[in-house]
């Protein structure tokens, strides 16, 4: 042991006195006291000393601002935009020297500095400022109030959603200097699309184009958003990129950065750890990357100067966010669009019924590529329907038939091959058993379902359709095809002995696989990207898709097809995609001639005919059932609404973890749909907010769900 750790048996000589001297030198030094969180005779600041902050409180009976005072000391820090505790909650009554005191200590945004109060009583001050860095600009003040009045919900919720939290450590380090605008890029692949490369010198030149881009299937749409971002960037502005998971954001990534190199873009993806996403996130707002590309939450991120917002792949289900007030990436750039006035794109290999309507309603232009293009860089789609595996029985039972094993064989000499199998719980509709048209309500044209394994009811309205006849062809009998996925890779690798199997799912999914031969089985969403394309893909249980019981059941199965079909090489290459579905089916044709446009145009014009979303604005009401009816009753909605149900929902599973909505467990929920006509969404959204706060200031208890929207009405 050194001299250094050993002590000493008895205290030094003199100990005492100097004790006793270290005593009284702290006594008489001047220590600073603690700030008196109310700030009690503190001069105020000389200069606009009312402060106007936004609580962080979502409750939306107090979704307005609050005015305190700015005590003097805390003028300088005390700026629009910055992080701010306050008092909150104590009442008129206890005022002294002229501030309100009492209440809890609560997060807030102080929004504005004023001169006067419109609050006539006294105020409570600033308790202090979290940082002098203003985190909150008037831009994206504005679109989250522009989302929370579109969704019903409040502006506290939205800004919980577009600031990530403070990260003090990532706060205290400057961000790097700003580099120079790059150079216009080439147009590459974007030359295969007809209006691509005029898009490109629109975004260079400073124009604000909208498009609605239908990608062709390959590899390169990543290095097509990169240019599309470069372009943006050499005009001087700044550009947005959400893709739905943080695979494809990687992949966006690379692209910019083999195209730019870098230190040009920021990646937010949730991926990244709280202290990296918040320095990002600091580097954009400063004004010192321009281009960000991420996951949904980067829909909100403050882009200087913005120029382009770009979203890819806009039907994925993650691109919609499930905390309130539940706002959807494409309706929010939408907005940042058109507030920031600059160019939207929504990129897809598919098409969504809502990207058709913003091309019929003239908001965006069609950007596509002609059709030698298309067969050129799509694969062999084949079909295998009832007919094909009535043919052969083994095949029927095994859900395989000859032509896809025959597909499987000849992939698997020059590459992978991708089996896609739908996940669990893709519970099918009813639908005719003779021509395969689904089961539809009568009076709403809702999904029908037979819960007791008896009588017909419909999912929205709930009325029942006991006499239910086919409109298509008058049959009578429904068909229900309930299948299971999880042997699939077993009996593929018995059929492949010689072969590898590899899955890739919910519990771990596959980046990218190899070239060579291997069984590839994934679900939809989850599928890897094989280097070089793979040579042949399987679409297996077409019905467990297509007889989902969505009102997008169609469209989304097609998407997912499309999704899987575009990592298949090309026709000219010997790809070839078999999908296990009935041949007469619209996505099944679709799919077959690739042409996810006309299917979206064709959706979009009988939903218009049926009064389906997107054409009209949809409402979902959830509690329990005598709330919910009360709260229609006193709720002043439009005189055009459409009230639907209520319908029961189904009883949580006290074993399964709860997802976003669920009821809670031991209690039984009802939904009800309200439906508006065009032009009356707005209004709706008004009334529904209107009468949720009002609920919530009577201090009423139960909840209520609000969902404006809802991806999926059954």
């Amino acid at each position: 042991m050194s001299s250094d750790n050993e002590q000493p048996d008895e205290p030094a000589a003199g100990g005492p006195e100097q004790l006793a001297l270290i005593r009284e030198t702290v006594r008489k030094a001047k220590v600073p006291k603690a700030k008196p969180r109310t700030w009690r005779g503190a001069a105020l600041a000389r200069d606009l000393p009312v402060a106007r902050v936004m609580v962080n409180k979502g409750v939306l009976h107090l979704d307005q601002y609050f005015d305190y005072a700015v005590p003097e000391e805390l003028d300088a820090d005390a700026q629009p935009g910055v992080r701010v505790r306050v008092r909150f909650g104590a009442g008129g009554h206890r005022v002294r020297d002229g501030r309100r005191e009492g209440g809890g200590l609560i997060d807030g945004f102080l929004v504005e500095r004023r001169a006067e109060s419109d609050y006539g009583g006294a105020l409570a001050a600033l308790a202090y400022v979290v940082s002098p860095e203003p985190v909150l600009g008037p831009q994206m003040l504005a679109l989250a109030r522009a989302v929370a009045d579109r969704y019903a919900g409040s502006l506290a919720d939205v800004l919980q959603l577009a600031i990530p939290p403070r990260n003090g450590r990532a706060e205290s380090k400057p961000s790097p200097d700003p580099l120079p605008a790059p150079p216009v890029p080439e147009p590459g692949s974007w030359t295969r699309y007809g209006r691509g490369p005029a898009f490109l010198e629109a975004l260079a030149t400073g124009g604000t184009p909208r498009a609605v881009w239908t990608a062709l299937p390959g590899p390169r749409w990543p290095d097509e958003l990169a240019r599309a971002v470069a372009a943006t960037l050499a005009s001087g502005r700044g550009a947005l990129v959400v893709v739905p998971d943080g695979r494809r954001a990687a992949r966006v990534d690379a692209a910019l950065t083999e195209l730019l190199g870098a230190g040009r873009h920021a990646l937010l993806t949730a991926e990244s750890g709280p202290e990296k996403r918040y320095r990002q996130w600091l580097a954009v707002r400063r004004g010192s990357v321009k281009a960000v590309v991420g996951t949904r939450a980067a829909m909100f991120a403050p882009v200087q100067d913005l120029g382009l917002v770009a979203v890819w792949d806009d039907g994925d289900s993650s691109h919609s966010d499930e905390n309130a007030p539940f706002p959807h990436v494409r309706e929010v750039l939408e907005l940042r669009a058109t507030h920031e006035t600059c160019a939207f794109l929504l990129g897809s290999t598919s098409c969504t019924v809502e990207a058709a309507q913003l091309v019929e309603s003239g908001w965006a232009l069609p950007l596509a590529a002609d059709r030698e293009q298309v067969r050129t860089a799509a694969p062999l789609v084949r079909t295998v329907g009832d007919q094909d595996l009535a043919r052969d029985e083994a095949a029927r039972a095994a859900r395989l038939p000859s032509v896809a094993w025959q597909a499987v064989r000849e992939g698997l000499k020059s590459g992978p091959v991708l089996v896609q199998v739908p996940r669990r719980g893709y519970a099918p509709r009813l639908a005719c058993e003779r021509c395969r048209t689904p089961a539809r309500c009568r009076h709403c044209a809702g999904p029908l379902e037979a819960p007791d394994a008896r009588d017909l009811t419909c999912r929205w309205c709930g009325r029942g359709a006991t006499d239910w006849h086919c409109v298509a062809c008058g049959a009578a009998r429904l068909r229900a095809s309930v299948v299971g996925a999880r042997r699939t890779a077993e009996e593929l690798g018995r059929a492949f002995p010689a072969v590898p199997v590899r899955t890739s799912g919910r519990d771990h999914v596959l980046d990218t696989v190899p070239a060579r031969p291997a069984l590839v089985v994934s679900t939809p969403g989850a599928e890897p990207v094989a280097e070089g394309g793979y040579a042949a893909a399987l679409l297996l249980d077409g019905w467990a898709m297509l007889g989902r019981p969505d009102l997008r059941a169609g469209e989304d199965a097609l998407r997912r097809w499309i999704d899987a079909s575009s990592l298949v090489r090309g026709q000219s290459e010997g790809g070839t995609v078999v999908v296990v579905a009935e041949p007469t089916l619209r996505p099944v044709q679709a799919l077959v001639r690739w042409d996810p446009v006309g299917h979206a145009q064709r959706e979009l014009a009988e939903r218009a005919e049926l009064g389906f979303p997107p054409v009209s604005r949809m409402a979902a009401v959830t509690g329990r059932a005598d709330v919910v009816a009360a709260f229609i009753s006193t709720a002043g909605l439009p005189p055009d609404v459409e009230v639907l149900g209520p319908v029961p929902l189904p009883v949580a599973d006290p074993g399964r973890p709860r997802r976003p909505g669920d009821p809670p467990v031991g209690e039984s929920w009802e939904r009800a749909l309200l439906r508006v006509p065009p032009g009356s969404g707005a209004a709706l959204a008004a009334a529904l907010k209107a009468a949720q706060a009002a609920r919530m200031a009577r201090g009423g208890t139960d909840q209520v769900r609000i969902r404006i929207d809802p991806p999926d009405i059954g």
